[in-house]
């Protein structure tokens, strides 16, 4: 199956070195390229992509263009899934990006998309409707948490919530057993019990493991 991709970056080197990185996988088409958010707008309206890889700052303001971006398809074209790559850890800007849902959205590091298989695998996961957070971004909002909490996150024991940061940090629940000496079927009922406290029933539209994350994370 190919995934048809526009590509909107306005630095001239780095979107010329994306072009020639995209072109050469297999399973991607490289169906546009644009240089500010009118242009990639544009250019969803006449390619009608699976997947938009854009940056977050270009013009015409150079400040939260591809956020905007991902906001307008979020409206108007649900089932365009959208990679944001950033060029520094912008915590804020990730939990903006994915507040109102994290289906097919994934959030990366510029420095991360040199490898291939980081960028190729954000694309297809987020045009099957999943989601890709960079670990750096989530390691930074966990270290940033401070001690506001919400009443929904009040109403977990202290395991729960320890199981819900293993998660955050990007972890299974094999490595959250081990990293907690807890069975993996232990981790399952503390994960379960997270799940209902917090609200999150099981609904086939609905990650509920990165739904409790992006919670978690919100009250940094």
């Amino acid at each position: 199956m190919t995934t048809r991709v526009l590509l909107a970056e306005d630095n001239a080197l780095l979107r010329q070195g994306l072009e020639r990185l995209l072109d050469h996988q297999d399973g991607i088409d490289l169906v546009g390229v644009a240089g500010s958010l009118p242009e990639l707008l544009d250019g969803v309206r006449a390619t009608r992509p699976d997947v938009v890889v854009s940056d977050i700052r270009m013009p015409p303001t150079n400040t939260d263009e591809g956020i905007s971006a991902a906001a307008t398809l979020a409206e108007d074209d649900p089932d365009i899934g959208v990679v944001l790559l950033s060029q520094h850890v912008e915590a804020d800007y990730a939990v903006r990006f994915l507040a109102h849902g994290s289906a097919g959205r994934a959030y990366l590091l510029k420095e991360r998309v040199g490898d291939a298989r980081e960028l190729v695998n954000a694309i297809t996961t987020v045009a099957e409707g999943g989601s890709v957070i960079d670990p750096m971004v989530v390691e930074q909002l966990v270290q940033a948490r401070g001690a506001r909490q919400d009443t929904a996150l009040d109403r977990l024991s202290p395991r729960e919530r320890e199981v819900l940061e293993q998660m955050a940090l990007g972890k299974n629940n094999a490595a959250i057993a081990g990293a907690l000496f807890l069975t993996e079927r232990a981790v399952e009922k503390h994960t379960n019990a997270i799940f209902g406290k917090l609200g999150f029933a099981e609904e086939p539209a609905l990650n509920r493991r990165v739904a409790a994350v992006l919670m978690f994370l919100q009250k940094s």
